[in-house]
């Protein structure tokens, strides 16, 4: 069984984070790990508060996965501070995982934010060029790019900007846009688009945690990446369409719904 390991933090109503990506890895089959940044107290409604791991003991766990355990792949998610980036950063040169995926989380669904601002510039220079995949939202690759996003064609202009910053691809999320929900993949030399149409539903809270989670897991599974973002879409957007009313703001998706009803797919070289 392939190895995934999840950087990030940890959402005790459990449909984002580290619980999303725990989730996500068991549905798509692999064996998840986690490493927890900051504890968030958090519902479908709102963030309540947060407190970050110490840096020393962020290491440490890194440390322990990967002095015993082969990481297959790796998602990085919530860092919200330049002390957290400084300190997955170092871990993450040392260790070179394979394939790394990582969401740069700006906000909460609800819109509290969840990164220091002050900590953009570290996001850029140490963060963003770890990746081999990044995976921003609308807003979040509009303040990385420093441009504002209104278009497909400023979609792919923001793409284009953030691979230059020295990450291997770069993922768009077109959630934010209005129409059918567009993701725009770009490896460096071709463009591809991802569409299907918009699902009327609030509940889609964790959605890009699933995504990002989804993409390291196929990847780890032996899939191309231009695959890999396909079949994570179809697996998200599978999870938007059968989400939990659950809570009363932005309930979770459901990430086992195909998994309870057909099994465990095999499309990867695993």
């Amino acid at each position: 069984m392939k190895k995934v390991l999840s950087i990030a933090g940890s959402d005790c109503s459990g449909g984002a984070g580290i619980q999303a990506d725990l989730k996500t890895f068991s549905a798509l089959g692999v064996f998840g790990m986690s490493v927890i940044v900051s504890v968030v107290a958090e519902n479908t409604r709102r963030v309540i508060d947060m407190q970050d791991i110490s840096p020393e003991m962020i290491g440490n766990q890194i440390e322990a996965v990967f002095e015993d355990i082969e990481v297959d792949a790796l998602k990085i998610g919530m860092l919200s501070s330049t002390e957290c980036m400084e300190a997955v950063a170092g871990k993450v040169r040392r260790h070179k995982p394979s394939h790394v995926v990582i969401d740069p989380v700006m906000y909460a669904k609800n819109g509290c934010p969840l990164m220091e601002m002050t900590a953009i510039d570290t996001l850029i220079n140490q963060i963003i060029p770890l990746a081999d995949v990044l995976t921003p939202n609308i807003p979040e690759a509009g303040k990385i790019a420093g441009i504002s996003i209104q278009t497909v064609e400023e979609m792919e202009a923001a793409a284009r900007k953030i691979h230059n910053l020295g990450c291997g691809a770069v993922v768009v999320k077109g959630g934010h846009a209005a129409g059918d929900a567009l993701d725009i993949l770009f490896d460096g030399k071709t463009f591809y688009r991802f569409e299907t149409a918009r699902i009327n539903t609030r509940n889609t809270h964790g959605t890009g945690c699933t995504f990002s989670s989804a993409i390291a897991a196929l990847l780890a599974r032996g899939m191309e990446l231009p695959d890999a973002v396909r079949e994570a879409k179809a697996y998200v957007t599978m999870a938007i369409a059968h989400s939990l009313p659950i809570g009363k703001g932005n309930g979770p998706t459901h990430h086992f719904y195909e998994l309870y009803r057909h099994g465990l797919r095999r499309d990867g070289k695993d």
